[in-house]
């Protein structure tokens, strides 16, 4: 555990360091506190931000985790030659990366909120669920971009990679879902929809933020569907133990990737 903790500090003092983060935190900053001023009240300011963060989460996570794992080859070898158990290795680069992406991201967009405050409480239930959303894809994209690293050795090919997988996420799945709900429109589509959804993380946090925001009544027969499952408890304990799956399964992959890689 020492040594985790080590391999973190060491990790959060380089990526502090980095202009990116400072930008990163800066940009939901900047666009919260925008978005507060010509719009004015705290709901309308989390819808508008959902669509930020549902984009520029994923994006920034998997390109920055990409290349931070390329250009931080020669420590993680040095580290290697020293006696270092893999597992506190790759858990504190994992770990030393994720924190800092979270908190900038947090702050970024909660100091606005601090500053013009909520115009009303059930806002606040709504807030909180957009920041876990937003820390859950962090996690989640940083984990996928760890994988591409280990999965691939150039740095170009894991950098494309990690832009088509961000597309597909982001846009393409979503085309392939409208192409199936209209090409068997007059199929019993619940079950297999609400399926879908679970298997892209990005679509799965869209679904609970709007449910918080109770739009799911103008998605028609698809809002009504997710409405009865994932606003049950079953669907939200279901759509939890999913997301959590999705930070599970990426970074199990790659930690075993890790161990049998050779550097």
């Amino acid at each position: 555990m020492n040594i985790v903790l080590k391999i973190v500090k060491y990790e959060l003092q380089d990526v502090l360091r980095s202009k990116w983060l400072i930008l990163y935190a800066l940009f939901f900053l900047v666009v919260t506190d925008g978005l507060f001023r010509f719009g004015g009240d705290s709901s309308s300011v989390i819808v508008s931000l959902m669509n930020v963060v549902l984009f520029i989460i994923p994006l920034v996570s998997i390109i920055f985790g990409t290349l931070h794992v390329y250009n931080s080859r020669e420590f993680t070898e040095l580290l290697l030659s020293q006696p270092i158990n893999r597992r506190s290795l790759y858990g504190g680069l994992y770990i030393g990366l994720v924190m800092p992406l979270s908190a900038g991201f947090a702050l970024g967009v909660s100091i606005p909120f601090f500053i013009h405050g909520f115009q009303a409480e059930a806002h606040i239930l709504i807030f909180i669920t957009l920041l876990a959303s937003g820390v859950l894809l962090t996690f989640i994209f940083t984990a996928i971009a760890f994988l591409l690293s280990m999965l691939t050795e150039e740095k170009v090919r894991g950098f494309g990679a990690a832009i088509v997988l961000w597309l597909f996420f982001a846009i393409i799945y979503d085309g392939i879902l409208l192409f199936i709900t209209y090409s068997f429109v007059d199929y019993p589509l619940e079950k297999p929809i609400i399926i879908l959804t679970m298997l892209n993380s990005i679509d799965l946090a869209r679904v609970l933020m709007m449910l918080q925001l109770d739009v799911a009544a103008l998605m028609g027969y698809t809002g009504a569907t997710f409405q009865n499952f994932f606003g049950s408890v079953l669907g939200k304990l279901v759509s939890l133990m999913s997301m959590l799956l999705w930070v599970l399964i990426p970074v199990a992959w790659g930690y075993r990737l890790f161990l049998k890689k050779d550097f």
